[in-house]
C-alpha cells in the first residue's frame, strides 16, 4: 500500500507539473502578451545582483507576479529571496522595471549587512538604490492602486514624552519612541522610553 501511494503522489505532481506549463496563471499570460515575462526579470534581477558583488544569493532569487498584492506594488522577501510584482503594474508598464529595483534594492541592502537588522527604507537601501540605478527612489509609489485601510486597534504611548501611536498590529517587540531616544541617547534604543500599550480595541 505504500508503494501505491507513493506512485499516486507521484503522478499527481507530474500532472499538476503538466497542467501547469500548458496552463500558465492569468498573471503570466499577460506578462508574456506584454513582453514582461518572469523569467526575463528574473534573469535580469540577476545580473544586477552579479553586477554589485551579490552573487552568492543571485542565483537563489526568485521573481514573481502575485495577485494576493492590492495596493503594494512589490514586496521583497530576503530570507525566502523572493521578489513580488503586483500584476496592475501591466496598466503601468513604464513603472515594471523601476518597481522590481526597488524591491531589489531591499534584497541587496540586507545582503550586504548580513545578519544586522536594518530599516527598510534607510541609508543601506538608499545606497542599493544609487548602485541599482534609481537614485531618486521614493519610499512608497504613488500609483492609482485601491487603498485599503485598516482601523488602528491598539494604541501605544511613550512614558516621558506622553505621544501616542495608534497600531493596526500588536507590537510583538521592543520599539521606543524615536523621538525621546534621538533626544536622549543619540538614537539608540533607550528602554526608559519603550512605548506602554494604552488601550487595544
Amino acid at each position: 500500500m505504500p508503494l501505491l501511494r507513493q506512485l499516486e503522489f507521484a503522478f499527481q505532481t507530474v500532472a499538476a507539473s503538466l497542467l501547469e506549463a500548458k496552463c500558465p496563471s492569468y498573471s503570466e499570460r499577460f506578462a508574456q502578451k506584454s513582453g514582461y515575462r518572469t523569467h526575463d526579470l528574473q534573469t535580469t534581477a540577476r545580473e544586477l545582483l552579479r553586477a554589485n558583488g551579490a552573487a552568492r544569493i543571485a542565483g537563489q532569487l526568485r521573481v514573481e507576479w502575485n495577485s494576493r498584492l492590492k495596493t503594494a506594488a512589490g514586496r521583497a522577501d530576503y530570507h525566502q529571496k523572493l521578489i513580488s510584482l503586483n500584476p496592475r503594474l501591466f496598466e503601468h508598464p513604464l513603472e515594471i522595471d523601476r518597481t522590481l529595483r526597488h524591491e531589489l534594492a531591499h534584497i541587496l541592502a540586507q545582503f550586504r549587512a548580513g545578519r544586522r537588522r536594518i530599516p527598510p527604507h534607510g541609508d543601506k537601501w538608499r545606497q542599493a538604490c544609487r548602485d541599482l540605478e534609481i537614485a531618486d527612489e521614493k519610499r512608497c509609489h504613488n500609483l492609482p492602486f485601491p487603498a485599503r485601510t485598516y482601523a488602528a486597534r491598539f494604541v501605544y504611548r511613550c512614558p516621558n514624552c506622553r505621544q501616542e501611536f495608534p497600531r493596526v498590529r500588536r507590537v510583538r517587540r521592543a520599539v521606543a519612541c524615536l523621538a525621546c531616544c534621538r533626544k536622549h541617547n543619540w538614537g539608540e534604543f533607550d528602554p526608559r522610553f519603550r512605548l506602554k500599550l494604552l488601550s487595544s480595541r
